[in-house]
């Protein structure tokens, strides 16, 4: 990859990471809808469940009540059979007693008996015909005896019948009220099992709602882990960038460090060899001089340059003396 494309793949890298933490944005924004959403639902459940639990022990209570009436209409029941037992068996001996009884109706009966009494009482009567007819009502009542037995066994009845009415009455009203309690009680349970299947769905809810978060944090952790990634790309880009820049600006101060010491070489070179050349000029002109001096005092004929370098050198030693 050229330096060139570097900061070009930057800044792909850091559109992609943005658009990866509004994802993320959203992510929580969601998570924390679903929370808020799952709480609300935990409570409304927890709410439901309380419920459930007072129905429950409302029928609880009113099934114990209705197993108390159960007990005392079925002991009630338990003291009928016995009175329909000694009904029967009255009923059994009421048989017996028709068996042997004439086939009179007692009314008749009670009037031959009242018409020979009346007899007996108003007409004069030898002893002979007063003892048959009193025979005869012996007879008769002997008869009638049988009716008075039926009666007082048909009392008997009636005495049972009327006991059995009353306990039939309390079984019917142990029965009436243990209808309503399990009617009532039929009604809590079914309040009860649909409070149950409220609670089900509204935990369903909760749980797909938690479910939903869970998944949500997950993709939240991978996106993160994703921009922790792109992240330490766009770093490794950016410090690559400043190493490169870096080697760049060194390798840059070097060339310039470099070409600044070839030309101060060169500077140096040429001073020391203008230098050199003044000196030697100096050395060259100091000889001339000097030849130009022994020539002067030998007399001889100067030319003009050595005439000009004994002129030089007196101006020079007038300025020495003039500085001193």
């Amino acid at each position: 990859m050229s330096a060139q494309d570097k900061p070009n793949q930057i800044d792909e890298l850091r559109s992609q990471i943005a658009v990866l933490k509004d994802q993320v944005n959203k992510a929580d924004m969601e998570s924390k809808k679903l929370v808020e959403k799952r709480d609300q639902l935990n409570v409304q459940a927890t709410k439901v469940n309380l419920e459930i639990r007072d129905i429950k022990k409302e029928r609880d209570e009113v099934n114990k009540k209705v197993y108390a009436l159960k007990q005392q209409r079925d002991k009630v029941r338990v003291q009928i059979k016995p009175i329909m037992d000694e009904i029967q068996a009255i009923n059994d001996k009421k048989a017996e007693l028709k068996k042997k009884m004439p086939h009179v109706r007692q009314k008749d009966i009670q009037k031959e008996i009242d018409k020979i009494d009346w007899k007996i009482q108003t007409e004069t009567l030898d002893l002979q015909e007063e003892k048959r007819l009193i025979g005869e009502i012996k007879l008769l009542e002997t008869q009638l005896s049988g009716y008075k037995k039926l009666e007082k066994e048909n009392k008997k009845i009636a005495e049972h019948i009327h006991e059995r009415k009353s306990l039939d009455a309390q079984a019917e009203s142990f029965h009436k009220d243990l209808s309503t309690l399990a009617e009532k009680s039929q009604q809590l349970h079914e309040s009860m099992i649909a409070k149950i299947a409220e609670v089900k769905k509204v935990k369903e809810e909760a749980d797909a709602s938690h479910k939903g978060f869970i998944d949500n944090r997950e993709q939240t952790r991978n996106l993160r882990v994703e921009i922790a990634v792109l992240t330490g790309q766009m770093l490794g880009l950016r410090n690559t960038i400043r190493e490169q820049n870096k080697e760049l600006r060194e390798k840059a101060n070097a060339e310039r460090v470099k070409v600044m010491a070839i030309r101060q070489k060169e500077q140096e070179d040429a001073d020391s060899i203008r230098n050199q050349k003044l000196l030697d000029e100096q050395v060259l002109k100091s000889k001339l001089g000097a030849q130009a001096k022994e020539k002067l005092a030998k007399g001889e004929k100067l030319s003009w340059n050595e005439f000009q370098l004994i002129a030089s050198d007196d101006d020079s030693e007038d300025a020495n003396t003039k500085i001193n």
